[in-house]
């Protein structure tokens, strides 16, 4: 079982560590210092195990644990951290279970016989985005796999959403990628900052600076600083339009 510590604070990484050494089961043990390095980690090497720290600064534990609800199979999930008042949100976002610092022995070795039981077991669609609503929170980042590497999108560099057979394309400023979420979590997650105006596709309402009209009569939506013009579907008309007033 390959485990992967997730702290920013190398003395209880090291504390972890050490205690993971009384179990025979645990075949290697990797270190990330924030949420992100532990994503790029997870994506290199195949983690069973996440013991996961939730204050941390760049990615905090809770987002990360919603990106790794997202992957097949998902890694069993333990936080590890110095607040109860987290536990709740801890166990909403699909932990096998929450250990306070200092981590007891015992309590250690509780945890890892519960995610045992976890290891391998795929998170349905409806868990991740049920995790996101009890949270009361939402990514900051979308994460794209780059022939093996993680990549990280900030939410606020995203023009549109685009779905395209079984990926998502995402458009920034400066590139396309293709992320595995589907469409309709991300409008659920992101409601407040895309809009839908196509079953395919969702526009960043920062981004949008007018409609146009084709002399088919077939509307658009057009982009600040972008020379793209994306179609918008009849039954999502009225709601633009309504949209676009308001900005």
């Amino acid at each position: 079982m390959k485990a992967l510590i997730v702290d920013d604070e190398p003395l209880a990484r090291a504390r972890l560590r050490e205690l993971l050494k009384a179990h025979d089961d645990i075949t290697e043990v990797f270190e990330a210092e924030h949420g992100a390095r532990a994503l790029e980690i997870a994506v290199a090497t195949a983690i069973d195990l996440v013991l996961l720290d939730i204050r941390m600064p760049v990615m905090d534990g809770l987002e990360a644990a919603l990106h790794f609800a997202r992957f097949d199979p998902a890694p069993a999930v333990v936080f590890c951290t110095a607040y109860e008042e987290h536990a709740l949100a801890a166990f909403e976002a699909h932990a096998v279970d929450y250990l306070l610092k200092p981590v007891k022995r015992e309590r250690l070795s509780a945890a890892l016989e519960r995610a045992r039981k976890f290891i391998g077991t795929p998170a349905e669609p409806a868990q991740i985005a049920a995790a996101v609503a009890s949270l009361k929170t939402k990514r900051t980042q979308l994460a794209a796999r780059v022939r093996g590497e993680l990549r990280l999108i900030p939410i606020a560099d995203v023009l549109y959403l685009q779905a395209d057979t079984k990926y998502v394309e995402v458009h920034s400023a400066k590139e396309m990628l293709l992320i595995e979420d589907s469409l309709v979590q991300l409008e659920e997650e992101f409601s407040d900052i895309f809009v839908r105006i196509h079953r395919n596709c969702l526009v960043a309402k920062s981004a949008i600076s007018g409609l146009a009209k084709s002399a088919q009569g077939e509307v658009a939506i057009t982009l600040k600083h972008r020379p793209d013009k994306l179609e918008v579907s009849r039954r999502n008309v009225a709601q633009v339009r309504k949209l676009i007033k308001g900005l």
